[in-house]
């Protein structure tokens, strides 16, 4: 009996082993089932719903761009997109086949597309209404289309590069890139239930998750504004056949941007089509020296610092030396006997140098980046640049006096509007801006920019004195062909030369400016226009930008409904000024003569010499008239073929006047205004040959 309990013993022991493992494995795997369950439940349902759902992105409605008024400036339309889905796809080569016939796409490409090892590939973005319902048609469990937004611009080119443009996934450029967070949305999304082979679920649950639109973003801009600028700016391109040309607009007292442009540009709705440079918003992306439009910093430093007395005497031989280097006036001859009003009127270097010199290097540069040079006026716009200054240690008394009038310093225009704005609006540093609030799809207002003031530049008493001269500047010097009668307008020639790439100026290329604020002692608009190298004609601020400025300040005024300054004396006033004797003068030595007048000089031949001009010295004609210059080589004078000019928009008797001054005779058709000819301009013609000019009313002319 004892023999057989000690036998029975082992066998109690494995078996009590053997109920504790099993006790031990079932104890371990209810707590495994428990953390899974309980712990890890939510986790591995998200994967699971991940491996049973495919979802396709369908894009937010960007959201749109207003001008100030609530006018349509960039919308968006729905549009579909394919997307395959390759491993649904059974005839990927019989499918690519008919795709491409459809969507004018290569074949192989779009095979590799349906064969490719990815869960989804897009094959095509934007599908128009029609290829739409023709894959659609197809029936293919393979290709999925969702639905993506399209921007489209009523407006077409207007304001393209500040608007910039929309690439595949976001804004690329301008108000595009800057606020692409706010525009953009949210997208959504189509989801439907796959098989791990890819193949969706025949009674598969599907959703679909709506997008939320973007924010609308109204702007500062006003279109109406923004087409006069853009219509002059072409018209200069036109008749002045330059590189480019530019100009911003703004509201002074707060910095809103009115308008901004620059030609030629760029249609953002096929932006790929375009040279990537015409997409570069020029006035805040490039620098270049400014030239006299800087003046107004220099002055209204010495004015604020007592250095400036209007009266004071000053003598201008034609230039100025400085540590041994001679610094030239623009009149080459000098200005002479003048004082510091007629300084500041004829634009003279040499007087600007003295100022400069009375200030000293430390007080001016003091004032220069107190007006925002060499620092970015933070507008919300992308890829504005800083400009350059002479550092500390790099101003000597050369550097000194080349900067005192625009020289040797480079400056973006938005930062010369900025500075200018100051002086009109009484000393501020206004912050420039381009959005104005963002708009929720009810309307109400999400997000309001408000004005922002960074410092003050200069004192009320300095802004109101340096308006008063800039006013004389566009009243009785440089200045006179931006007058606009009946309005009182502050303003600022300006001519630079160009540096090149490699440093050192480029002979004969220059960038004309002109700078003003209307009206004067009350200023709602202020304009900044840039001409880069015009090719016809003189190339000076005062006979290029000038006028450029007048146009769109004529037509900006009426618009924005100012009254005039002059009340009732808009047609009685007429100003005369007497034509300059020019004749047998070189070219270069006439422009000072004709800088300080009130007249637009136009060029006719390829000469230095001006043999002949119209109207004749002596003449009393009204401002802004025209003042036709015939130019001859001096060795060609007994040459017996001319070059025939461009005769359209004259009136019949100034085209005669000109053809008898260049031996052509006039046959005339109609009355009123030269609409066409024949020969065509620059055409070269034997003396005495017949021109054709067909003349049309002045009415049926502006039809056209």
């Amino acid at each position: 009996m004892a023999k057989k309990r000690q036998h029975l013993l082992p066998t109690k022991r494995r078996l009590v082993l053997i109920f504790f493992f099993v006790l031990l494995i079932t104890i371990s795997l209810i707590s495994r089932l428990g953390y899974i369950q309980l712990v890890m439940g939510e986790e591995l349902h998200e994967k699971a719903w991940e491996q049973w759902n495919r979802s396709i992105p369908t894009g937010s409605p960007r959201g749109e761009i207003l001008d100030r008024n609530g006018e349509l400036l960039v919308g968006s339309v729905t549009a579909d997109s394919l997307i395959a889905i390759p491993q649904q796809i059974e005839n990927p080569q019989l499918l690519s086949e008919r795709l491409a016939a459809i969507l004018d796409r290569d074949q192989e490409e779009l095979f590799e597309k349906l064969t490719e090892d990815t869960e989804q590939v897009i094959v095509e973005r934007i599908l128009d209404k029609e290829d739409s319902r023709k894959v659609k048609a197809l029936g293919d469990p393979g290709l999925k289309t969702t639905s993506e937004t399209e921007r489209y611009y009523p407006h077409g080119r207007l304001a393209s590069q500040v608007l910039g443009f929309v690439g595949v996934d976001q804004g690329w450029a301008g108000i595009e890139y800057q606020y692409d967070e706010e525009l953009k949305g949210q997208e959504g999304w189509l989801i439907f239930q796959a098989d791990a082979r890819q193949q969706e679920l025949p009674h598969g649950v599907q959703q679909f998750v709506p997008p939320k639109d973007g924010q609308k973003l109204q702007t500062t801009l006003d279109s109406r504004i923004q087409y006069i600028m853009e219509r002059e700016l072409e018209r200069a391109m036109v008749e002045y056949k330059p590189e480019g040309a530019m100009a911003v607009a703004m509201e002074p007292n707060t910095g809103e941007i009115l308008g901004m442009a620059s030609k030629p540009d760029y249609y953002p709705g096929e932006y790929k089509d375009f040279d990537e440079s015409l997409r570069r918003i020029t006035p805040i992306n490039n620098t270049f020296e400014p030239g006299s439009t800087f003046k107004p910093v220099t002055l209204s430093a010495a004015i604020e610092e007592g250095k400036y007395n209007p009266d004071e005497a000053f003598y201008c031989p034609g230039h100025i030396e400085v540590s041994g280097a001679e610094i030239g006036c623009w009149t080459g001859d000098g200005h002479g006997a003048i004082d510091f009003t007629e300084v500041v009127y004829g634009s003279c270097n040499p007087g600007f140098v003295t100022l400069g010199q009375r200030l000293g290097t430390e007080t001016l540069f003091d004032y220069i980046q107190g007006y925002g040079f060499g620092s970015r006026t933070g507008i919300d716009l992308p890829g504005e640049t800083l400009g350059l200054l002479f550092g500390p240690d790099q101003v000597g008394p050369v550097e000194l006096a080349t900067t005192s009038f625009g020289q040797g310093i480079s400056v973006t225009p938005i930062q010369q509007v900025v500075a200018v704005s100051a002086i009109a609006n009484g000393g501020y540093i206004n912050e420039p801006r381009i959005a104005d609030k963002f708009l929720d799809e009810e309307g109400n207002v999400v997000k309001d920019k408000e004005v922002n003031t960074v410092r003050r530049a200069i004192s009320e008493k300095t802004s109101q004195e340096v308006s008063e001269i800039m006013r004389g500047v566009v009243n009785e010097g440089s200045g006179q062909n931006a007058a606009i009668d009946g309005y009182e307008i502050a303003g600022k020639t300006g001519t630079a030369e160009k540096v090149g790439p490699e440093g050192g100026y480029v002979p004969g290329e220059l960038i004309v400016s002109f700078v003003g604020f209307a009206p004067a002692d009350d200023p709602e608009i202020l304009i900044y226009v840039a001409v880069d190298t015009p090719t016809e004609g003189p190339a000076w601020g005062s006979q290029v930008a000038a006028p450029v400025f007048r146009n769109m300040m004529v037509d900006i005024l009426d618009y924005l409904e100012v009254p005039p300054s002059k009340p009732g004396e808009i047609e009685e006033e007429v100003n005369y000024v007497e034509v300059p004797n020019l004749l047998n003068m070189e070219f270069e030595e006439a422009e000072e003569h004709i800088d300080q007048t009130a007249l637009e000089v136009e060029l006719i031949g390829d000469g230095e010499t001006i043999t002949d001009q119209i109207p004749e010295p002596g003449e009393q004609v009204p401002e802004q008239s025209s003042l036709i210059l015939y130019l001859e080589a001096t060795e060609d004078r007994e040459e017996e073929t001319v070059t025939v000019p461009d005769l359209r928009g004259r009136s019949m008797r100034e085209t005669g006047e000109v053809l008898n001054m260049m031996g052509l005779e006039l046959r005339e058709e109609g009355s009123g205004i030269a609409v066409t000819q024949n020969p065509e301009k620059g055409t070269k013609v034997d003396k005495g040959t017949s021109v054709t000019v067909q003349f049309e009313p002045p009415d049926e002319f502006n039809e056209e």
